[in-house]
């Protein structure tokens, strides 16, 4: 779920390409409704495991089609936050810094627990270290509506315009791979690597400033996913590069996202939009400037 403010060509024909083709720098990989089999998540077999959340796998409703968003004042917290942490960094919490400047892992405290003003803490520590992990967290098996109400201290939920989500709850993004969905090896006759940076949904008015991402079920191997420092990228340019990005913008479309949706079957709930945004931006807590370029929605 990521609160508001978790990468065309066109086609020569009108055919639908194969499940795990992608379109231009649009990253499609995984094959969605396509290749959903809900009995097997549910029940498995000999060669799948049951899915063990199953209040979390993912539905697509064709018929369910949403306005286009509305622009909203957002709050930022992290400018009322205590800058001791003395909640979020109490005694009985250990911290390990992962780099310098990006990910800390914190043991010893529960997130959903938190009082506002934890919270608040939480979003500047966010904010100053771009990356958190947070061991033994209750987000999985707590109710989803309790999980959602957590995310929206923060900001307006956002409901991604494509993905699979929970019966009832379109605000939590699955990032979802069906037990028989092959759409990975198809991927890699084309590519020597599944790898493709990016950030999510940045074509919308106001992109997302906060994801909580939390793990369900997970293969034994592989599947890491890597995080950017965009702050730290921007301070390591020139001087002089530096300021020749200020006062340029780019713009952002989630058109091939529809697009590749639509080839697969899948859903479209929101008409795609495009939207012009500075390629370098201000945190409103930090006053750090940092890189805002996404070749996925380019």
């Amino acid at each position: 779920m990521a609160p508001s403010a978790i990468t065309v060509t066109q086609l020569a024909t009108a055919s639908k390409p194969a499940v795990g083709r992608t379109f231009g720098n649009y990253k499609e990989q995984a094959a969605g409704a396509q290749a959903y089999n809900k009995k097997l998540e549910e029940e498995g077999d000999a060669h799948h495991a049951k899915a063990n959340y199953l209040n979390y796998l993912p539905a697509w409703n064709p018929d369910e089609k949403l306005p286009p968003l509305e622009t909203f004042e957002h709050v930022e917290h992290g400018l009322d936050a205590d800058e001791t942490f003395s909640e979020l960094l109490g005694p009985s919490v250990e911290r390990e810094d992962l780099t310098p400047t990006t990910g800390t892992v914190l043991s010893g405290i529960q997130l959903s627990k938190l009082s506002d003003r934890g919270k608040d803490q939480l979003a500047l520590l966010t904010a100053q270290r771009k990356v958190l992990v947070f061991k033994e967290q209750d987000f999985a098996t707590i109710p989803i509506g309790e999980a959602l109400k957590f995310g929206e201290y923060f900001g307006r939920l956002h409901i991604h315009p494509t993905s699979g989500a929970p019966k009832e709850h379109p605000e939590v993004h699955v990032v979802h791979r069906g037990a028989d969905d092959k759409s990975g090896e198809i991927l890699l006759q084309e590519r020597t690597s599944t790898v493709a940076w990016h950030s999510d949904v940045t074509y919308e008015k106001q992109p997302p400033g906060t994801t909580f991402l939390y793990i369900l079920d997970v293969p034994s191997t592989g599947g890491d996913t890597l995080f950017v420092n965009q702050a730290e990228a921007y301070r390591r340019l020139s001087p002089a590069f530096r300021e020749r990005l200020h006062g340029l913008k780019a713009i952002h479309s989630g058109i091939e996202q529809a697009e590749s949706a639509r080839a697969r079957d899948s859903i479209v709930r929101r008409e795609p939009v495009t939207s012009v945004h500075p390629l370098v931006r201000t945190h409103p807590a930090t006053g750090e400037k940092a890189l805002f370029v996404n070749p996925q929605c380019g």
